[in-house]
């Protein structure tokens, strides 16, 4: 299957929502924005920001996702099970869980399974870098008939991710940002686990963990993480073997990317010629 991409054209698409999982009789939602056509597509997950709690949702961060579905890229935005109901490693399990169904439902939704990124915001962000570099951990990877054990991704695209929530802890209990302090303690239960599910600690550890290609676009002026804790952990996934490209935008907020203006039309603008360039180095299948 032969995969064209060009991240100029601008096509229509649907949205709908399908049920992608259910957990305890309770239904977890994707909105998926579907180009129109017969394809195939690429695709990608999203998962929104929000502290890791309901916030945590399909409904959120739609201007990234709509700007990508209409370059041609099958977007499914999922809900998660998030705080303060659950914790700790339900959201990281939900993401992986997605992962492979989107997988095994790919064509669907006129898409090539081989071409599944993610774009995370935030504590997305954190999820998503953590199913990748995580894709087959048992403590996520709940065993489906027909799913697979593989959440392995071709890229990511994060805006603002939180690839040290312990750093990012610190950063705020020192501004006296209570609200992420309360939000961090009350997804990471036992508080121990923000060691583990720790991006910049997995690489730091040294641990075997695949690096997909990724982008992260940063606002120089963020409350809600410092550019600091972004650079640092793009120097360290370089470290690693990983390839990165790191974007900072002067004087951007926490969420520019949701906001109309220059910076998010460049930073979009980015993100579909950064895919473009990871989907060239895909082989066709049967190639």
């Amino acid at each position: 299957m032969t995969i064209e991409y060009d991240p100029d054209r601008l096509v229509e698409f649907d949205e709908r929502d399908v049920e992608y999982r259910c957990v305890g009789g309770e239904p977890l939602l994707a909105r998926v924005y579907q180009p129109r056509g017969t394809g195939p597509f690429p695709i990608m997950l999203h998962v929104h920001g929000g502290q890791w709690t309901n916030s945590n949702n399909r409904a959120g961060e739609p201007a990234p996702a709509k700007s990508l579905a209409a370059s041609g890229v099958v977007v499914a935005a999922i809900d998660l099970r998030t705080t303060p109901k659950y914790h700790y490693p339900d959201a990281p399990q939900d993401v992986n869980y997605a992962v492979r169904w989107l997988k095994a439902h790919a064509a669907d939704f006129n898409a090539d399974a081989a071409t599944l990124g993610a774009f995370g915001g935030s504590s997305g962000g954190h999820l998503v870098e953590l199913t990748a570099m995580r894709p087959r951990d048992s403590r996520y990877t709940e065993p489906v008939p027909g799913l697979g054990d593989d959440a392995s991704l071709v890229y990511l695209f994060t805006r603002a991710p939180i690839s040290d929530p312990f750093a990012r802890f610190e950063w705020a209990v020192e501004r006296g940002r209570h609200d992420i302090d309360e939000h961090t303690h009350a997804f990471f239960q036992p508080w121990e686990e923000i060691f583990d599910a720790n991006p910049q600690r997995i690489l730091e550890r040294g641990e075997a963990a695949p690096l997909p290609p990724l982008l992260i676009v940063q606002g120089s002026e963020d409350d809600n993480i410092p550019p600091s804790i972004q650079t640092h952990f793009a120097e360290t996934y370089r470290a690693a073997g990983g390839y990165v490209e790191y974007e900072e935008f002067p004087g951007a907020p926490h969420q520019f990317l949701n906001q109309p203006g220059a910076d998010s039309e460049h930073a979009l603008r980015l993100a579909r010629e950064f895919i473009a360039r990871q989907l060239k180095t895909l082989q066709p299948v049967g190639g």
